[in-house]
C-alpha cells in the first residue's frame, strides 16, 4: 500500500511489559480472623471510645477476681454489673441508666452478634486473651422489660484439669467412680445443676482413660477446653448438626470411649444408650436434682427402663460448695438445736472442730487479704455416687419409684449429698451455713438419715439386734 506524505503508516502495538510485582498482601489482622484472640489490657490512648474502655475494664476486673459468670442487667433506674464469685452473685458496679444500649451493643459486636435484633435472644461467643491465658466467655442476650440482659460464661480454655483424686475427696467414692469410668463398655451419668463442675468432673474421667491405645471421641456445646489427643467436635443446630447426628457420626469412626456434652432429648438419650449397648463407653451429663432422680428423668424423656438397667453403670451427681477461708475462719461450738436441723447429735460430734466464716458486709469488705472480707475462698466437690447393681437393675426394668430406688442405692452403700457435705464439715472444708444453704432438703435429710440408720443393726447402748425401720433402740432408747 502507497502512502500520501501527509499519511503515515499506522504505529505497531507497543511490546507487551512485565507486569510489576505485586506487593505481599498484608498480615491477617484480628478483625480478618475472628477466631484470634485479642490482648485485654488498660486502654491508654485519650481518644479511645468510653464505652470500650469501660467494657474492657469490666471484663479485666471480671477475669482478675476469677468470677465464673458476669451478668450485666438493665433495671429501672440503673445498669446493674454482678459477677457471681464461688457460686454467689456479687454487686461489681452501677452505672447510668443512659449507657444500657452503648454497653450492651458493645458486647454483641464483640460476640459477633445482630445489634438491630433486640426483640429474640441470641447466643455467642468472644474470645480474648489476658496476662497470657486465652479466655472463652459464652454470651447470651434476653430482651427484658428495661432493655436487653447480657449473661456471660467465663471459660478459661488453657485450664489444667484437676484428677479425680483432688476433685473428690471421699476415698470409697472415688474408688467407685475410678472402676465405673474403667468399664470397657457402659454408660455413667454425671448430673448435677448448671454450673456445678459437671464439665470438670467428665474431664477428669477421660483424663485418666486418654491413651494412645484408645480412640476418644467428644460432641460438646461448646468445646471448652481443648484435650491433646482426643477428637472434639462442637454441635452447630444453625446447620442441623446436634448431639444425636454426631453420635451417629462416631459409630462410624471405630470409638472405644464417647464424651457427650449433655443430654437434652430423647434421640440422644436413645443415641448414647444404643452405643453403650454396643460395646463403648459413654459418659454423659444430665440435669436432675440427685443421683436417683436420674433414672426418672431418662423415663420422663421416653427411654424404655430395660434399655437404661442394660446400659447404665453407674450415676455421679455433685454441687460444689464454697471452702472456708483458712486465714480468718473461727472455730466454735454449735447448739444441739442447730445440730439437730442436720441429724445430728450433740453427743456424737463432741471430738469435732466446727468452723464459720468470718464475713462482713460487702461495702464494709477488705479486711482479711485472702477472702476480702466474704468468709469464703474457692470451692470443694460434694459428690453422691451411685453404682448399678442386680436389685437396682431389676428395679429400674419394673420402673420403681426414685424413693424406691434411692432407698436400694442407700442399703448397697451410697453416701448422700448432704452426708458428703456434713463429712467436709468434719473435715475442717466449709460450714454448716453453706451445707445449708446448697444442700439441706427435707429428702435429703430424710436419705441421710435412712443412710445413718442403715450404717448399724446393732444398738451401741445395749446391743440389741435392730430393724431398718427403727431410728433409737426400742429397748434403751438410744439413737442410731
Amino acid at each position: 500500500m502507497i502512502f500520501s506524505p501527509r499519511q503515515q503508516p499506522p504505529a505497531p502495538p507497543p511490546a507487551p511489559q512485565a507486569a510489576p510485582p505485586r506487593a505481599p498482601s498484608p498480615p491477617a489482622t484480628a478483625e480478618d480472623t475472628p477466631d484470634l484472640e485479642l490482648e485485654l489490657k488498660p486502654s491508654s490512648d485519650a481518644n479511645a471510645s468510653p464505652v470500650l474502655s469501660l467494657v474492657d475494664r469490666l471484663l479485666m476486673e471480671a477475669l482478675s477476681r476469677g468470677a465464673s459468670d458476669i451478668h450485666v442487667e438493665p433495671q429501672e433506674e440503673a445498669l446493674v454489673v454482678r459477677l457471681r464469685l464461688d457460686g454467689v452473685l456479687e454487686e461489681l458496679e452501677t452505672l447510668p441508666k443512659t449507657l444500657t444500649p452503648a454497653v450492651t451493643s458493645r458486647l454483641k459486636i464483640m460476640a459477633e452478634l445482630d445489634i438491630a435484633e433486640r426483640r429474640l435472644p441470641q447466643d455467642g461467643r468472644i474470645r480474648r486473651s489476658w496476662q497470657g491465658k486465652v479466655f472463652d466467655l459464652r454470651v447470651s442476650t434476653l430482651p427484658t422489660r428495661y432493655g436487653e440482659k447480657v449473661c456471660m460464661r467465663l471459660l478459661d480454655s488453657g485450664t489444667t484439669h484437676l484428677g479425680l483424686e483432688r476433685l473428690i475427696t471421699d476415698p470409697a467414692a472415688l474408688a467407685s467412680v475410678r472402676t465405673m469410668g474403667s468399664k470397657p463398655f457402659g454408660m455413667v451419668l454425671v448430673t448435677g445443676p448448671t454450673g456445678s463442675g459437671k464439665s470438670t468432673t467428665l474431664y477428669a474421667l477421660l483424663s485418666e482413660r486418654n491413651d494412645p491405645g484408645i480412640n476418644i471421641s467428644t460432641v460438646e456445646d461448646p468445646i471448652e477446653t481443648t484435650l491433646p489427643g482426643i477428637s472434639q467436635t462442637q454441635v452447630n443446630r444453625e446447620k442441623g448438626y446436634d448431639f444425636a447426628l454426631a453420635l451417629r457420626a462416631f459409630m462410624r469412626q471405630d470409638p472405644d470411649v464417647l464424651l457427650v456434652g449433655e443430654t437434652r432429648d430423647l434421640e440422644t438419650a436413645k443415641t448414647a444408650i444404643e452405643a453403650a449397648l454396643t460395646g463403648h463407653l459413654v459418659l454423659t451429663s444430665l440435669h436432675c436434682n440427685d443421683a436417683p432422680s436420674a433414672i426418672a428423668r431418662l423415663d420422663e424423656m421416653g427411654v424404655e427402663p430395660f434399655m437404661v438397667s442394660a446400659s447404665l453403670l453407674g450415676i455421679v451427681s455433685q454441687r460444689l460448695l464454697r471452702r472456708v477461708c483458712t486465714s480468718c475462719r473461727e472455730s466454735y461450738r454449735p447448739s444441739p438445736e442447730e445440730l439437730s436441723r442436720f441429724g445430728l447429735l450433740a453427743s456424737s460430734e463432741t471430738n469435732v472442730t466446727f468452723f464459720k466464716a468470718r464475713t462482713a458486709p460487702a461495702a464494709a469488705r477488705g479486711g482479711c487479704a485472702v477472702c476480702h472480707g466474704s468468709g469464703y475462698k474457692g470451692r470443694v466437690g460434694v459428690y453422691e455416687v451411685l453404682r448399678m447393681n442386680e436389685a437396682l437393675a431389676t428395679a429400674t426394668a419394673k420402673r420403681a419409684t426414685t424413693d424406691q430406688l434411692r432407698r436400694l442405692a442407700l442399703e448397697s452403700g451410697m453416701k448422700s449429698l448432704l452426708g458428703y457435705g456434713l463429712d467436709l464439715v468434719r473435715e475442717g472444708h466449709t460450714t454448716l451455713d453453706e451445707v445449708e444453704r446448697m444442700l439441706l432438703t427435707d429428702s435429703g435429710l430424710e436419705s441421710e438419715q435412712r443412710a445413718r440408720a442403715l450404717s448399724s443393726l446393732t444398738c451401741k447402748g445395749c446391743g440389741g439386734g435392730l430393724r431398718d425401720e427403727w431410728l433409737e433402740c426400742p429397748y434403751c432408747l438410744t439413737s442410731r
